[in-house]
């Protein structure tokens, strides 16, 4: 039997504002599988933003079980939390989230220098591969505002790829992006799933990745309407 690569019992998660107590998730129940294409989809404020917060131990549950590679990340305090995301997870953003003093070479190079801190020349290979990867070669010398919108998320998904982690996390990853080059970073996550062998999470309200996902579940209002749809 696989192990589940993420495994959430009863998870909750309430934020206090002021005297009042706002709950966020409520009691949610799901498995992942590894090499997953998976979507959490919903409308603004179903829970969505706050579930990938707590899968990537940005946030604690309050009460519950999330899993995610086989550690109960309520265990985990702040350092523990960090390395963990560092070894573990790669993270794509709407707004991209390069630094935009650095490279496109620099900006994928970042995790392995400040996080790994792998030797230059490992690093310069696995950089070199990925830029490959993703098409971007031609452009390891650039800055994120001498390339497209398209371009600059070709290069977020390097970035997130570049220390080989078992999960990548995107919130509204083509929120910015035009329809065509949406579908082309999905077809680009894909063969990356495909070739790494790492699950893809998606928090999205955006029908082409409810399309392109293998696996939905549906929050609405901080609870899950169903087991998951798998296509």
């Amino acid at each position: 039997m696989t192990m589940s690569l993420l495994r959430a019992e009863n998870l909750t998660k309430t934020y206090r504002v002021g005297d009042i107590d706002v709950p966020a998730i409520k009691g949610v129940d799901f498995a992942i599988e590894p090499a997953s294409f998976v979507a959490f989809v919903g409308p603004s404020g179903s829970g969505k933003s706050t579930l990938l917060n707590m899968i990537g131990c940005l946030d604690h549950p309050t009460s519950g079980t999330l899993r995610v590679l086989d550690v109960d990340i309520a265990t985990l305090d702040r350092r523990a939390a960090a390395r963990f995301r560092g070894e573990h997870i790669g993270f794509v953003f709407q707004d991209f989230n390069l630094i935009p003093v650095l490279t496109v070479f620099e900006n994928i190079e970042y995790p392995l220098r400040m996080v790994q801190k792998w030797p230059t020349e490992k690093r310069r290979a696995q950089v070199l591969r990925l830029l490959d990867a993703v098409g971007m070669a031609d452009q390891a010398n650039k800055r994120p505002d001498q390339i497209s919108g398209g371009q600059k998320q070709r290069v977020a998904v390097a970035r997130a790829l570049v220390s080989q982690p078992k999960l990548v996390l995107a919130d509204e990853p083509t929120a910015n992006l035009d329809h065509d080059t949406a579908y082309r970073i999905l077809e680009l996550m894909k063969k990356m799933r495909d070739d790494f062998e790492t699950t893809f999470v998606f928090s999205t309200h955006d029908p082409k990745i409810m399309g392109a996902a293998e696996v939905t579940f549906t929050l609405e209002d901080g609870r899950l309407q169903d087991g998951g749809h798998h296509v």
